[in-house]
């Protein structure tokens, strides 16, 4: 199930996020707006329903958590974007990677 929103996950919704993978929940984050897309199977399936709802490419950035170490990625396919200044799966900028984690505490503050 995927849930796109601009304020936290509640635990309720964090349990649904987790029907896809169990331990792991993909993220993908528009760090311009503040609004994050979890729980799809592929990223690129939450970073289609941001673009959808009007975000930029450049401001989309996706990852994950995986639940039983708590610890939050940043790899993802639509991360590799040599434009803008991005070529692999992980976000290499540390400005973004420092929103992104802050950004991903945020949403899974029941969690994190």
């Amino acid at each position: 199930m995927i849930i796109t929103k601009s304020t936290p996950f509640t635990n309720e919704e964090i349990e649904k996020l987790k029907e896809e993978f169990d331990s792991y929940i993909k993220t993908v984050i528009d760090l311009n707006r503040k609004i994050c897309s979890a729980g799809a199977n592929r990223h690129y399936e939450s970073e289609r329903i941001l673009l959808d709802q009007a975000s930029k490419q450049s401001d989309i950035w996706g990852g994950g958590i995986d639940i039983d170490t708590k610890d939050v990625d940043f790899n993802s396919f639509i991360n590799i974007r040599p434009a803008d200044n991005n070529p692999g799966n992980e976000i290499l900028d540390p400005e973004l990677r420092k929103q992104y984690d802050e950004l991903t505490k945020f949403f899974f503050k029941e969690i994190l």
